[in-house]
C-alpha cells in the first residue's frame, strides 16, 4: 500500500519538466524560456514545508525560473545536471536520509536510476512507459496540473500531518 511507503518519507525530490510543469518549454520573442507552474502544487509544497518535510529539486537544466519557483515553494536546494544518480547520492548524504525515506517524482529516462533507488517512486500519467513501469505509484493528476500536490497529500495524510498543516484554513 502506498500509505505504508509514504509514512517513512522525510525528503521529497522533484524533477521539473513533466512533473512541476506539463513538459512544454515555451520561448518568447526574445528567446527567454517560459515555464508554467501549478498553484496547487506550489501550495502543497508550502504545506509540506510547514509539516517539516524537506524538498529538493534535481533538474537536468539550469534555469533562473526554476530557482525562483523553488524559492517560492520553500525548496531546500536546487541541483542541476544530467547525472541525477550522482546528485541523488550527494543529496541523501547531505540530508542524512536513507533511500526508503525518499520520495522522487520523475517522468523520463534520465530519472530512472533515482526512481529505482528511492522508497517511494512516483510518475505522472504522461511519463514514458519505462518510467511508469518502474514506479510504485502513477498519479491521477498530470504533471504540471496537480501531480505533486496529490503526492504531498498522500504523504501528509499517511503521516497524520494533514490536519495540523491545514487546520487554520478549515475554520
Amino acid at each position: 500500500m502506498i500509505e505504508e511507503r509514504a509514512k517513512k518519507i522525510k525528503l521529497l525530490i522533484l524533477d521539473v519538466d513533466g512533473v512541476l510543469t506539463d513538459s512544454r518549454i515555451i520561448y518568447n520573442n526574445f528567446g527567454d524560456e517560459i515555464k508554467c507552474f501549478n498553484v496547487y502544487d506550489g501550495f502543497g509544497m508550502t504545506l509540506l514545508h510547514r509539516a517539516g518535510i524537506k524538498s529538493v529539486i534535481i533538474t537536468a537544466k539550469k534555469t533562473k525560473i526554476v530557482k525562483r519557483r523553488a524559492k517560492d515553494m520553500h525548496v531546500a536546494k536546487v541541483y542541476s545536471g544530467y547525472k541525477k544518480l550522482k546528485i541523488y547520492e550527494n543529496v541523501i548524504k547531505k540530508f542524512k536520509v536513507k533511500d526508503e525515506e525518499v520520495c522522487f517524482i520523475g517522468d523520463d529516462l534520465i530519472d530512472l536510476s533515482v526512481l529505482k533507488r528511492v522508497g517511494l517512486s512516483v510518475a505522472p500519467p504522461e511519463a514514458i512507459e519505462e518510467v511508469k513501469n518502474s514506479c510504485y505509484y502513477v498519479t491521477k493528476k498530470s504533471g504540471g496540473k496537480g501531480a505533486v500536490r496529490e503526492v504531498i497529500e498522500i504523504i501528509l495524510r499517511s503521516q497524520d500531518l494533514w490536519h495540523n498543516v491545514t487546520s487554520a484554513y478549515q475554520k
